[in-house]
């Protein structure tokens, strides 16, 4: 066989290759929100994580829901932190949030991670989605996203006695333990943001608006796409500095 035909076979295998490469990048787009970007300039190996609609908790919600399953997100965190290949974790989030304890699960795992991670605020993540949104190393948000906190709420039966409203009082705390231990804001403030009672027309809480989450000390920038990719960059390159002179 001569050189020539040697490398169009190889040029053709590329083609067919990257073009395997491509739909397999599809399908996990499709299935599951997730990709792995490593077309960039640095050569880095970014895992892309989507926290979309509602944080689905131990009940199914129904098949018209958009929704987020922890149980499908937790197993995908343990394998990023195992893999020698994944240098840094980009999450977006555009959540209404949802169960308390699925999304405190998630943002201890994304918070305990070894590995650099940046989050983005996009339309919103309320709720349980603000512990997600600080739980990296980095938070961005656009300025048209937004934030709102609130108490907790419960459905289904309720049973009024001191100890319901001690076990509200108990996950509100984890809630505002977790906000205040990943971000700049004080707990008192964030308590205060909480009830608030003049924001909301039917309801207790604020609604942050992009540079108001930042000011807050909640979210540390206010950046789209392009700023939240360059800075997990940076931390990429600052990990990989002081990884070797360890």
């Amino acid at each position: 066989m001569s050189k020539h035909k040697k490398s169009e076979d190889r040029s053709e295998e590329n083609i067919e290759n990257k073009k395997n490469q491509e739909e397999h990048r599809d399908e996990r787009i499709e299935e599951s929100g997730q990709a792995t970007l490593d077309q960039n300039a640095q050569r880095h190996k970014i895992h892309l994580l989507t926290i979309i609609g509602e944080i689905e908790g131990h009940e199914n919600l129904g098949g018209t829901s958009k929704v987020t399953k922890y149980e499908l997100i937790l197993p995908e965190l343990a394998s990023i932190e195992d893999s020698t290949e994944i240098d840094g974790v980009l999450i977006l989030l555009n959540t209404m949030g949802g169960d308390v304890e699925a999304g405190l699960a998630i943002a201890e795992m994304i918070a305990s991670l070894s590995k650099p991670t940046v989050s983005l605020v996009l339309g919103g993540s309320h709720s349980i989605g603000g512990p997600i949104a600080v739980s990296t190393t980095e938070s961005f948000i656009v300025p048209s996203g937004t934030m709102v906190i609130h108490p907790v709420r419960m459905n289904g039966t309720v049973i009024g006695a001191p100890q319901t409203f001690a076990y509200f009082k108990q996950m509100q705390n984890r809630i505002k333990n977790f906000v205040c231990s990943h971000s700049n804001i004080l707990p008192d403030r964030f308590e205060k943001l909480m009830m608030e009672t003049e924001v909301l027309s039917k309801d207790v809480g604020t609604i942050l608006v992009g540079v108001e989450a930042v000011n807050e000390g909640i979210i540390t920038h206010v950046g789209g796409i392009r700023e939240a990719v360059n800075r997990l960059h940076e931390l990429i390159e600052q990990d990989v500095k002081t990884n070797s002179k360890t």
